[in-house]
């Protein structure tokens, strides 16, 4: 019985023709228009829409505007979705009027919401109601000399300028104007608008703020970490300055740093040394009676005291050397800071 049922059922699929074989279509994967493809690097295309362009109006009057300008232009990077956007101090310093050009194509007006003189870094405000892109924060803390990065910011004519870059250096930076990190990094090539930039990992997250141009070209960008803002930036918000660090004594000098030593090389109009009796080409030996020989040196010395102490400077001319007593002052006190 079970044979002839086989035998049956072979006979029956001997006997039915072959269907064709029927073909099944699959839809072909979308397409992008290539107009609709960006041609920025994966690290642009994530901080981009969180850099803004700044133009900021001081007063021709104002303590700032005698070195800067009355009338400066730079970058700022949004971190906050309330509107908070971070740059750099001597952009915004001072600032009457701060213009924001965003990556949308919108323009509004920005308030000058504090500002951080020792690390250089100052909080602006977008007005309106948004939406406000926010740049990712990453952490600044493990970059090292050789860590790739890309540079992002806005030029003065709101373009945007980007760089694939590199950390060449991570070192204390001090400068002429009574300033110093104790770790700045050190960013190769140089873009052309430096002020206010955002810095980069490769994953497009902001690690540090574009300051300075430095040297001879080729030249580098001095970019402040963002581990400098990051601990201050809910103090910068709330009361318009760091009120958790006591006022640094500041003399408006300004100082070369060489083989020499410490020389001077002038003066803020504003600042206590000018009236003083420092010259031009005093070298700086000692402060409180302590030796210095270094920029770095000097600085450390004077910040040990507070804002409104009298410092006792010594300074060789010629073959003689003098004491100088000048009283310090806190400098948040002569440039206007906020806009409150």
């Amino acid at each position: 019985m079970m044979r002839r049922l086989r035998t049956a059922l072979l006979a029956v699929l001997f006997l039915v023709p072959a269907l064709p074989a029927v073909a099944v279509t699959r839809p072909s994967p979308p397409r992008l228009p290539p107009n609709a493809v960006s041609p920025l690097p994966s690290y642009v295309r994530r901080v981009e829409p969180a850099v803004v362009g700044l133009r900021v109006k001081a007063r021709a009057d104002a303590p700032s505007s005698q070195r800067l300008g009355a009338r400066r232009a730079g970058s700022g990077v949004i971190f906050d979705t309330r509107g908070y956007a971070v740059t750099v101090s001597y952009l915004v310093v001072d600032a009457q009027r701060i213009e924001a050009q965003l990556r949308d194509g919108r323009t509004v007006p920005a308030q000058l919401v504090g500002v951080d003189l020792e690390t250089g870094l100052a909080v602006v405000r977008l007005v309106g109601a948004g939406p406000w892109p926010t740049a990712e924060l990453g952490d600044s803390r493990d970059l090292v000399a050789g860590t790739r990065t890309g540079t992002v910011g806005m030029d003065e004519d709101d373009d945007l300028v980007h760089a694939a870059s590199a950390i060449e250096g991570v070192r204390r930076f001090s400068a002429s104007w009574e300033y110093m990190l104790d770790r700045a990094f050190i960013v190769t090539p140089a873009v052309s608008s430096w002020g206010g930039s955002a810095l980069v990992d490769d994953h497009g997250r902001l690690v540090g703020v574009i300051s300075l141009r430095l040297g001879d070209a080729p030249h580098v960008n001095l970019a402040i970490p963002l581990e400098t803002f990051l601990p201050v930036k809910d103090e910068l918000i709330a009361a318009g300055r760091v009120t958790s660090r006591r006022p640094r004594p500041w003399l408006g000098l300004h100082t070369s740093a060489g083989a020499d030593g410490v020389v001077v090389d002038g003066f803020n109009d504003a600042g206590p040394a000018r009236t003083a009796g420092f010259r031009r080409g005093d070298r700086i030996v000692g402060v409180d009676g302590v030796r210095v020989a270094t920029q770095e040196e000097f600085y450390e010395r004077l910040w040990r005291r507070q804002a409104g102490d009298t410092i006792a400077v010594a300074v060789r001319r010629g073959a003689a050397e003098r004491v100088i007593s000048v009283r310090s002052m806190d400098r948040y006190t002569l440039y206007r800071t906020t806009s409150r």
